[in-house]
């Protein structure tokens, strides 16, 4: 069982992953992978994949992602989500 985490709000997930997309050095015309950003946030943050997705479908809805690649593999971070204040969050251990 996951432990009380924030990522149950769609917001606070979305901007965790947001920190995620704009440490990484964009490759390849700007893509993302999707690895990049769901194995931080579900292994070490410890976020569950229902959560991800909800994060991510925030993040898309709000202009900071666009939408994911048809194939599932990448996305890009847009200029509104560059600018976009991220969910810090250390976890208690």
């Amino acid at each position: 069982m996951k432990e009380d985490l924030p990522w149950s709000d769609p917001e606070k997930a979305a901007r965790r992953l947001i920190k995620y997309a704009q440490e990484f050095k964009p490759i390849q015309d700007g893509r993302i992978y999707t690895e990049v950003l769901n194995y931080p946030f579900i292994d070490r943050d410890r976020a569950t994949p229902a959560q991800y997705t909800a994060g991510m479908q925030y993040a898309k809805d709000a202009g900071w992602l666009e939408k994911m690649h048809e194939s599932g593999t990448y996305t890009r971070i847009t200029e509104t989500g560059r600018l976009v204040e991220p969910f810090e969050f250390e976890r208690p251990d």
